[in-house]
């Protein structure tokens, strides 16, 4: 089986449970727990040659912060977390020079220009009987949970990444190694 790779910020512990708890009245097993993502699996090859490139943007770049806020959606079928950091921009586009996928890599994950940060609540997915997913209907009853529920939207440090690891056996991806960023 092929391993799979992606990266990513957590928010704190207190308001990923709650996100979490959300997400879990609506869907089955997510597969992952709620992040941002800052790279996804482009260019991340099995072989890992591109961890220590990673690592080494992570130990240049300064903390910063970043804030979550209104849902909103990806072509009606995606449900997220608006997120807000100029700094989050300039660290995205700083780990894909490092990893450096392919430009077809890049436009399949939507990255750099085309790169739009956000923690995602729930997906449609048909039918909607599958508990990995929600009807149309159900996300915009979601999404106006959401706006009651998961307020206030909050703002955290960014002190670390996450690389991620797909578990093909629980097919879940798992955290594989918490990279931190430049200490002051």
């Amino acid at each position: 089986m092929k391993k799979e790779y992606f990266i990513g910020i957590v928010p704190p512990e207190e308001y990923l449970e709650r996100v979490q708890q959300f997400q879990n009245r609506w869907m089955g097993n997510v597969g992952v727990e709620p992040h941002i993502t800052l790279k996804a699996q482009g260019g991340l090859s099995p072989d890992r040659k591109w961890l220590d490139e990673v690592k080494g943007v992570a130990s240049r770049f300064r903390p910063f912060s970043l804030s979550l806020g209104e849902p909103a959606y990806f072509g009606g079928t995606i449900l997220y977390l608006t997120v807000h950091s100029p700094d989050l921009f300039d660290l995205h586009r700083e780990v894909v020079q490092a990893v450096s996928p392919s430009p077809e890599e890049i436009r399949q994950y939507f990255e750099l220009e085309a790169f739009v940060p956000h923690l995602t609540l729930g997906k449609e997915l048909y039918p909607s009987s599958i508990r990995d997913g929600v009807g149309k209907t159900d996300l915009g009853v979601m999404e106006h949970q959401a706006r009651r529920e998961l307020v206030p939207y909050p703002r955290f440090g960014v002190t670390s990444i996450r690389v991620y690891e797909l578990n093909t056996e629980k097919k879940q991806y798992e955290p594989l190694i918490d990279l931190p960023l430049r200490t002051v």
